[in-house]
């Protein structure tokens, strides 16, 4: 059994905030990093949120160009990635736009929430228990005997932090936009926690691009 490659992607802002707190999803990027996130959807085989997010952005989660999805057809692959999600209660609307756009779903749980998640949800997903808690090595080996080669993990906060502290994320894309919030209380990229290797470790740097007025940082914690 083998896990997929594991992709953190985020936009933060220079302070290192995630959104403000208007209750409007706040735009960090730009139209040339929209652009690149997609192609980096394309390319995966899985795109995970939480339920923390579907909440706030009722996001479609799509690979929005025709051609990326066409070149996905002839290549043998679904047109969408399998579309996935974590959460912990299973307290999931099935009016979101997540349910109703794109390919397979997928939604991890614990024992009691995957009860409630199915109840809410019939066909419109798979839905996984994964014990008392939610194991986050137990969800990568679920993915890989899934066939699921590379996943993109898209946020929010809690799970990024958790894949982080647990030692399962492979690569961190980091967008940085040029601007403040400024939020004590606006979210952030990652939640305190106990990282491996806490503060001493140092990511590997791969690579710098420069989207626009965005620059995007390319790590690799594991190396």
């Amino acid at each position: 059994m083998t896990r997929p490659h594991v992709l953190l992607s985020v936009a933060v802002s220079v302070d290192g905030h995630i959104d403000d707190r208007s209750g409007y999803r706040f735009p960090l990027s730009n139209a040339d990093d929209f652009d690149h996130v997609d192609r980096i959807r394309a390319e995966s085989g899985a795109i995970l949120v939480g339920a923390g997010t579907l909440r706030a952005d009722n996001p479609r989660l799509l690979v929005n160009s025709p051609e990326r999805r066409a070149a996905r057809v002839a290549s043998g692959r679904s047109e969408f990635p399998v579309k996935v999600t974590v959460s912990r209660s299973g307290d999931l609307d099935p009016d979101w736009k997540f349910w109703h756009h794109g390919g397979d779903k997928l939604v991890y749980s614990t024992d009691s929430g995957a009860a409630r998640a199915s109840a809410a949800l019939g066909d419109l997903a798979d839905v996984v228990a994964l014990g008392s808690e939610v194991d986050f090595g137990a969800l990568l080996d679920d993915l890989g005997d899934r066939g699921v080669e590379r996943l993109m993990v898209e946020g929010g906060e809690a799970i990024h932090t958790a894949f982080l502290a647990s030692g399962l994320a492979d690569e961190i894309r980091v967008a940085v936009a040029p601007m403040l919030i400024g939020q004590a209380d606006a979210p952030r990229f990652l939640g305190p926690a106990e990282f491996p290797g806490g503060p001493a470790h140092r990511f590997h740097l791969e690579e710098v691009l420069k989207l626009g007025d965005v620059a995007v940082l390319r790590y690799f914690p594991k190396r």
